[in-house]
């Protein structure tokens, strides 16, 4: 694998058919969500995608599970607290996700340390609950 992933990975053809973004509507992107520590975490492993950039601007997200849709404040992890959070997304979700890190899964958290910067990283929080610096 390279050490180098790019900043963003444009989706390949079957992912556009379920993905895409109209201006002015709502739109979804398939997302694990990470539990860890009693805290929830969002990991963008494409890097810096549309749903990234809209999450950023709003400062919320929506996640929707059947019928069930939760409205979530979001707070950016800085680049020094991610090597943790981005083995346990890997390892958890590697199947999915491995092909968008050169780092493999199992490895230590380190490891994530040179390439943190390429994964936004947000923790969620109660819609009430502002983000604060943890």
């Amino acid at each position: 694998m390279s050490a180098h992933a790019p900043d963003f990975r444009e989706p390949s053809g079957v992912e556009r058919i379920f993905r895409g973004r109209k201006t002015g509507r709502v739109y979804a992107a398939p997302v694990n969500v990470l539990e860890m520590a009693g805290r929830s975490f969002l990991v963008a492993p494409r890097g810096r995608t549309q749903w990234v950039r809209n999450a950023e601007a709003a400062g919320e997200v929506v996640l929707k599970r059947g019928a069930s849709r939760r409205r979530f404040r979001i707070r950016a992890v800085p680049d020094a607290q991610k090597p943790e959070i981005l083995k346990a997304y890997l390892d958890r979700f590697k199947l999915a996700v491995q092909r968008y890190f050169p780092v493999p899964a199992g490895s230590d958290a380190r490891a994530f340390r040179d390439v943190a910067d390429r994964y936004p990283v947000f923790e969620l929080l109660a819609p009430s609950e502002a983000p604060s610096a943890r």
